[in-house]
């Protein structure tokens, strides 16, 4: 393998974030992802241009998106030469493909490379049961009318029960929201710290938007020109009449759909290259993708679910000598207003840094004015391999706003993992 060498992030784009079953609910990962990569296509001048790799992610897909990182790339306008790969881990799934793509740069591997992903929640895979497929699967193969007959003896209307995707961890049957709940009383996460968490969120967005920030990095599409999720005239006294919405029984909930991210469409995309590359092509860099890592926890004996990137980020800082303040911009998916806040108060305990963490002292507290600036997951949506990406972009534009400094990104997921990274300009 050759020397490392920077990485650049050229910029990013994304269409806007909208709820479940509302202006996407007919496009699918395809279109959505199409749409994403022809406006970087358009925006960067990449017609015709043959790149390294186009990594693209979904969690939730059909399988008729055999490969829908290759497919997206040739309905981009980019050469049908690009090739396409397609990845998938859970809620880091853009991020986790501009980390593939970086490290193909990095490696000396390819010159350039797009990473981002999609994700629909209201085009999901329903499929009928194993035993009604096992039986069209037998007529399919069937040589006569009669064989094919055959493979329906003993058919029970009650095959014809749908599956659908499955919403709670296999090894525990919680789903998400339940896990951050036991988050949430483990750490003593007030109702009213998640209240303040989420209106917040929204309230950075919204003047994100009204500044302009957002101009250049969300793309109309289907009449949609903003985050459609997005509620900056809310108050805490609405989001407090919200009823507990994974906890309902005990008393003690205090996730409420408006402190968690709701079901959402939509789709972003980053672009990437080598300093060579970029001057080449005359594009400016906003920032370089200095480092990465990867954690998972054991949520499955007592661990919190969403907990694995309090453990990502000091590997991440000790590797490259940094402390947990030397940072200008924080960038933390909000999955829920819990899960941050736990985060952060995980951060700052003497006790889960010397006993989970092993080190000598706390990794210490964060100024608030610096974590998500513009608003984050709580306010925009959450298309699960589309926050990744939409992150990259916006902490790199902001990165070139301020005219320097470093950002750390921390993405919780599904399965127990927590995937972070550390942008500098």
């Amino acid at each position: 393998m050759r020397q490392s060498r920077p990485v650049a992030v050229l910029g990013g784009v994304r269409i806007p974030f909208c709820r479940q079953n509302t202006a996407y609910a007919d496009v699918g990962n395809l279109g959505m992802s199409v749409r994403t990569l022809g406006a970087l296509v358009e925006r960067f001048g990449l017609h015709g241009q043959q790149l390294g790799e186009v990594a693209m992610g979904a969690v939730i897909k059909h399988s008729s998106d055999w490969n829908l990182g290759r497919e997206a790339a040739l309905s981009s306008g980019l050469s049908p030469l690009t090739p396409g790969i397609t990845l998938q881990r859970a809620c880091g799934t853009s991020l986790d493909s501009i980390i593939t793509v970086a490290n193909k740069i990095a490696v000396g591997q390819i010159e350039s490379g797009i990473g981002g992903g999609s994700d629909s929640t209201s085009d999901v895979p329903i499929v009928y049961g194993k035993s009604l497929r096992r039986r069209l699967l037998e007529a399919a193969a069937g040589k006569t009318p009669k064989d094919k007959l055959a493979a329906f003896k003993g058919f029970s209307p009650r095959e014809l029960k749908p599956e659908f995707p499955g919403v709670a961890e296999p090894r525990t049957g919680k789903s998400m929201g339940q896990h951050c709940e036991d988050m949430a009383k483990e750490w003593n996460i007030s109702r009213d710290s998640q209240d303040e968490w989420a209106l917040a969120s929204h309230r950075k967005l919204a003047a994100a938007y009204e500044r302009g920030f957002l101009d250049d990095l969300v793309v109309s599409f289907r009449g949609v020109s903003r985050d459609n999720i997005l509620r900056p005239d809310s108050t805490l006294e609405k989001l407090a009449s919200l009823k507990p919405a994974f906890d309902r029984t005990s008393g003690r909930g205090t996730l409420t759909a408006a402190n968690s991210t709701p079901l959402t469409d939509g789709a972003s995309a980053c672009l990437l290259a080598s300093e060579d590359w970029a001057r080449q092509h005359d594009h400016e860099v906003l920032c370089y993708l200095r480092d990465a890592q990867v954690a998972a926890v054991d949520f499955v004996h007592g661990e919190g679910l969403l907990m694995a990137p309090t453990v990502a980020v000091p590997e991440m800082l000790a590797r490259n000598g940094l402390t947990l303040q030397d940072f200008d911009i924080y960038e933390i998916h909000e999955a829920f207003a819990a899960q941050v806040l736990c985060t952060l108060r995980a951060w700052e305990s003497e006790e889960y840094c010397r006993n989970r963490l092993g080190l000598a002292a706390p990794l210490g507290r964060i100024d608030p004015a610096k974590i998500n600036p513009n608003g984050s997951s709580l306010a925009t949506g959450h298309p699960f391999a589309a926050t990744g990406a939409r992150i990259v972009a916006a902490a790199a534009k902001a990165l070139k706003e301020r005219g320097g400094g470093r950002c750390l990104v921390s993405i919780c997921t599904a399965g127990g993992m927590g995937v972070v990274a550390i942008l500098e300009r």
